[in-house]
């Protein structure tokens, strides 16, 4: 069940991604993120009213808020990215992170990575690498980095995020997502603030906004659920393979194209994912 769950959270999360990045290119990335992530915290309320499982401790709150922190910057760096740069460099490059850093902290947990794993975690190191290079050679200007540095800010937020919601349990049922979409909430509000978009770009990111915040919110509680279910490597590199999704719907709808590669790049990071999962 714990497959089943992280894969469905792998098409959700893909399917947000898109429509987010879709909205940012068409208004604006933060005005996107400030719409999108409130939905998240409505998300995780109606969780604990259906499921009325468990009362949180001090411990599953703590931990939450702790994947708040990730939730809340990697939303905003990879929604930022998705609008600079081709969705098929950001998420592959925010997925391979978020894959291999729980699994890391998975094994010094205590839990045991098979030999295909660990070959996994090795292949996703020069994928990596083939992807930035591509999409440097692609563009080869300064504001080639910035898709580059989305994706492994976005990368690290989400490990945070997965590794907060393991910690957290499924215990209280969605309580750790509560305070986690707060704590979210005030940092993308921090950088709603900071930026302060054009009041004309609001209805255009107020539609993108909400449809990519409510599939947010359904991927994290299919997230949690599919940790009580499966290790965190497995759960986390499962979910890793969201940008299938999103790269997909992008050639499709948006006709982007990639370098060989990166094409290249892409696979191996694939088998990596595929290996991990083993």
């Amino acid at each position: 069940m714990g497959v089943v769950l992280g894969l469905l959270a792998a098409l959700t999360y893909g399917c947000s991604d898109f429509v987010a990045g879709a909205g940012a290119r068409r208004s604006d990335a933060i005005a996107v993120t400030g719409v999108a992530q409130p939905l998240g915290l409505l998300a995780a309320a109606v969780g604990v009213v259906i499921l009325r499982k468990g009362s949180p401790t001090a411990s599953v709150l703590e931990w939450g808020a702790i994947s708040g922190v990730g939730s809340g910057l990697g939303t905003a760096a990879l929604y930022w990215g998705l609008s600079v740069g081709a969705m098929n460099i950001v998420s592959p490059l925010a997925a391979v992170i978020s894959a291999i850093v729980p699994a890391l902290v998975g094994v010094a947990l205590g839990e045991r990575l098979s030999l295909p794993a660990v070959a996994g975690i090795v292949l996703a190191v020069p994928a990596l690498t083939m992807v930035s290079l591509a999409s440097g050679q692609q563009r080869g200007t300064h504001r080639s980095k910035a898709p580059i540095a989305a994706g492994l800010a976005a990368g690290g937020g989400f490990a945070l995020l997965f590794i907060g919601l393991d910690r957290a349990g499924t215990a209280a049922s969605a309580w750790p997502l509560v305070p986690g979409q707060a704590v979210a909430i005030l940092i993308v509000a921090s950088f709603v603030a900071k930026r302060r978009p054009p009041r004309s770009t609001w209805r255009t990111s107020l539609r993108w906004g909400t449809a990519a915040g409510s599939l947010s919110g359904i991927a994290n509680l299919l997230y949690l659920a599919a940790t009580g279910q499966a290790q965190l490597a497995v759960v986390a590199v499962l979910t890793a393979l969201y940008p299938a999704v999103t790269v997909a719907l992008a050639a499709g709808f948006l006709h982007e194209r990639m370098s060989r590669l990166q094409a290249i790049g892409l696979l191996i990071a694939a088998v990596s994912v595929t290996l991990i999962s083993i």
